[in-house]
């Protein structure tokens, strides 16, 4: 274990998934004896985490070495994520940067800063083969949240055309249903409302489950058990692969006491012949029956989906299939990519390079059409009295949170309520996106 002791501050990039990964090494230094602090503060060691999907990854890593230099010009900076895994050698390279850890490297942090020193040349990289990468590390993020991220799954072994998520993270592989247990009890008793559960796939849970491909349970054993669990207000989805979303799921999150009625499902392509060259495993009928499943059972279920437009192949007619798919689609709203090539991926050298210019423009159409779904939808949801978790956050004198079916609301900011559930009647959409909320005797039975 480290025998420095100091300040240490962290930043993540990225998804949910590296938010649980930065508060577990983040308590791991607290434990050994450091005092966390502010990014902006002063620190003798800064943590960043990196993500690979974002297009400007080496811009983002670069700017936040600068923050910490800025901060304190002899702190130690250490970066870890998908970025460190992937490029290790040309993070080393970065001005300021002291140490990179691959994914097999970064949850023994600590034993690495022994007598690490502040660099005058380039970094010092500790970096496995991600074939070594076949162990599991439970995570959670706490903080000053009213949810916390809890990680289930890590890895992936689905090999779709774009993407360098397994040779960042390795193969699937879960935490034991045990040990998942454990964490949610443990969030639950620091009084947090809410658990939204991370992973790269998270619908192949079970798999690697004893650290090899045999398992025992699957994403609906894990759900199952997670909703027995007492304490917890809410539990989401965060984001599950459509052919892995099984009617079986779907039927227990509509009837649970903890499961809120909010799916986050991958799309990406709403023509056939793309998935396909995605290498995608499910085509858009499939896509469409999960969709009018959901919508059966939980008629005002928050309904998510990722979709990237400019892969190479797609014409204007094959988008306008994605478009015109998604404007008929009863979804709630969109998480829009604009595809960028990555190096040793299949789609780097496909033909049909879709420019630059079209693929911002397809990107700024389909966000249009995202905010319309979500207007619509929340104007379906005004006049319903309806439980909303108060978050932190003071702007302006005012306070948000959200539905259980994920409709962004606010009030006037009163401490009073923080991290509280209130049940309170949708009143109106507000110019800035959110819908304001009042008290009313219908809301007051509907608490007691």
């Amino acid at each position: 274990m480290s025998t420095f002791h100091g300040t240490a501050a962290f930043h993540t990039l990225g998804c949910k998934l590296n938010f649980a990964e930065t508060s577990t090494i983040a308590r791991q230094l607290t434990d050994a004896g450091y005092d966390k602090v502010s990014f902006d503060d002063k620190a003798d060691v800064y943590v960043i985490n990196t993500c690979s999907v974002t297009e400007n990854a080496d811009r983002e890593c670069k700017l936040h070495v600068k923050r910490a230099m800025k901060a304190n010009p002899e702190g130690l900076v250490v970066i870890v994520g998908c970025y460190a895994q992937l490029k290790p050698e040309e993070i080393s390279q970065i001005d300021g940067v002291d140490l990179v850890l691959g994914a097999k490297e970064k949850f023994n942090i600590l034993s690495y800063l022994d007598d690490l020193e502040k660099s005058e040349s380039e970094g010092i990289v500790h970096s496995c083969e991600i074939e070594e990468t076949d162990f599991f590390i439970g995570s959670y993020s706490i903080g000053d949240r009213t949810r916390a991220f809890l990680k289930v799954q890590d890895g992936c072994d689905y090999k779709c055309t774009y993407c360098t998520i397994p040779l960042a993270r390795g193969i699937s592989r879960s935490d034991t249903i045990e040990n998942v247990l454990k964490n949610a009890k443990e969030i639950a008793e620091r009084d947090i409302k809410e658990i939204v559960l991370t992973g790269v796939n998270i619908g192949d849970y079970g798999k690697g489950e004893f650290g090899n491909k045999r398992h025992e349970h699957t994403f609906l054993d894990l759900i199952s058990e997670l909703d027995k669990v007492d304490g917890i207000e809410r539990i989401r989805i965060s984001s599950i692969e459509p052919n892995l979303l099984k009617d079986e799921s779907i039927d227990l999150v509509s009837k649970s006491k903890s499961f809120v009625p909010h799916f986050h499902i991958p799309l990406q392509s709403g023509c056939d012949d793309l998935l396909k060259k995605m290498k995608r495993r499910y085509l858009t009928k499939l896509y469409n029956d999960r969709v009018n499943k959901i919508r059966e059972v939980m008629p005002d279920a928050a309904i998510g989906v990722d979709v990237i437009v400019g892969f190479p192949g797609e014409t204007e007619e094959k988008f306008m299939e994605t478009y015109n798919f998604l404007n008929e689609l009863p979804i709630t709203y969109l998480h829009v990519f604009t595809y960028s090539e990555r190096e040793n991926t299949e789609a780097a050298d496909m033909d049909g390079v879709v420019p630059i210019p079209e693929r911002k423009k397809r990107n700024k159409m389909l966000r249009i059409l995202s905010e319309k779904k979500k207007m619509a939808f929340y104007q379906t949801q005004l006049g319903k009295t309806l439980p909303v978790l108060w978050e932190h956050e003071n702007k302006d004198g005012k306070m948000y949170g959200f539905t259980e079916n994920y409709v962004r609301v606010q009030k006037d900011f009163d401490p009073a309520f923080v991290n509280q559930i209130e049940f309170l009647n949708l009143e109106k959409i507000l110019s800035d996106g959110t819908v304001s909320v009042q008290s009313s005797f219908e809301s007051f039975l509907a608490k007691a």
